[in-house]
């Protein structure tokens, strides 16, 4: 069988360096190369993961975070890493993958993957520090996570919901690009909750305020707090909604406890909490977080069934929130075609994949090139069935 060509060193004026904490590297210096981008990135984020536990060896997620630095010692780029011991938890399936390498006798895992655990949400992921040469800092960070899977002997190496200069750099260097469809808001500039309807048709927007109405003469009301405004109490009886929502399907919760309690300390601000209450008594929550530009939808879960009361926890009272503060763009989450009549529209994301063995490089790039046509024809077809007026143009007349 053929060998590929050994992955490039990173250049002799970085040093590359591969951390198992994130508490190794300064804080500040991490937030200088994420600055800008969703809070997920942040130092904090990441830290409060590893320091729950959440993210840990023991549970699939050994953190393997790449710095790279100049001879000074300065960082001029870093990436999110992980020896991940199964594939859960990403939200890019390649689980068939994994059972073709077993078929054939062939170990997948561990695998070295490129993200933020947990989180669907495209951002920067070949992290470049102010003043450095973003197109060699990227070459060098691939270059470097590559030898690094060659070292280990891995099968493979995923960047997940790359994007911008990040996504072609991967591409320059070889790595498989896969797509998939998310729904998102966007904001037009609306001065209202009524005036984002207005540009509804007739019929969806009649839906909308009878959605709402519902909610409304259950006698139920939302409270709105940021993560430094919610004491122990409220967050336990907050978890356990959370929670709930995993118990029902059989599964454990990804996250503890202790994740949110950290997290809302470490990022007060950055956390928007939307709790539902019958009375004082709280009965459902969604877990917001809070970029400059976007609103982050992640978590949700309440004691029982109300009619519509997810709609207008999760989405409906994100959008106001949006409106409110003049946010951009609000991403509630992966998938859900239920999404698209509430305002949501469909938006493709984008990741990045080096396969080591040949033969399943190949079959996979085939196959993540008819995937890509079938998810852009999937996002065009739902894209008809958006709630809102379309002009003469937009129409094709």
């Amino acid at each position: 069988m053929s060998r590929r060509a050994a992955a490039p060193a990173a250049p002799a004026a970085y040093r590359a360096r591969f951390i198992e904490r994130i508490a190794e590297v300064d804080a500040a210096d991490w937030n200088a190369l994420a600055a800008g981008a969703a809070p997920f990135l942040s130092h904090e984020f990441l830290e409060a993961l590893e320091s729950s536990g959440c993210v840990s060896t023991a549970r699939g997620w050994a953190p393997q975070h790449l710095l790279l630095e100049e001879a000074d010692g300065r960082l001029a780029g870093a990436m999110p890493l992980y020896l991940k011991a199964h594939s859960r938890g990403e939200f890019v399936f390649d689980f068939a993958w994994a059972e073709a390498y077993h078929r054939h006798g062939l170990r997948y895992y561990p695998k070295l993957l490129c993200a933020v655990p947990f989180t669907p949400v495209a951002g920067g992921r070949l992290l470049v520090g102010a003043g450095a040469p973003g197109e060699a800092v990227r070459a060098a960070l691939i270059g470097a996570a590559r030898a690094r899977l060659e070292s280990l002997g891995l099968s493979s190496l995923h960047v997940l919901f790359a994007e911008g200069e990040d996504l072609a750099a991967l591409g320059r260097a070889g790595l498989i690009e896969r797509r998939d469809c998310q729904f998102h808001w966007h904001n037009r500039g609306y001065g209202s909750f009524e005036e984002f309807l207005s540009s509804f048709t007739a019929e969806k927007r009649k839906k909308a305020k009878r959605e709402r109405r519902r909610v409304a003469e259950a006698g139920i009301t939302f409270d709105t707090r940021h993560g430094g405004e919610i004491d122990a109490p409220l967050w336990a009886r907050l978890y356990g909604f959370y929670a709930d929502t995993f118990h029902r399907h059989g599964h454990e919760p990804y996250l503890d406890l202790g994740f949110f309690r950290r997290i809302a300390q470490a990022l007060p601000e950055r956390m928007m909490v939307k709790i539902a209450r019958r009375g004082s008594e709280p009965i459902a929550v969604a877990i917001f977080f809070v970029g400059d530009q976007a609103l982050y939808g992640r978590y949700w879960g309440s004691e029982g069934a109300y009619h519509s009361l997810h709609f207008e926890t999760c989405y409906y009272q994100g959008i106001e929130y949006c409106i409110e503060r003049g946010l951009a763009r609000f991403e509630p989450g992966t998938q859900g075609e239920h999404k698209v009549p509430r305002g949501f529209v469909p938006s493709l994301t984008h990741s990045a994949h080096w396969i080591a063995d040949p033969r399943f490089a190949a079959a996979i790039r085939d196959f993540a090139a008819r995937e890509a046509i079938g998810v852009e024809r999937y996002a065009a077809a739902v894209g008809e069935h958006v709630p809102y007026h379309r002009t003469d143009e937009e129409l094709g007349l």
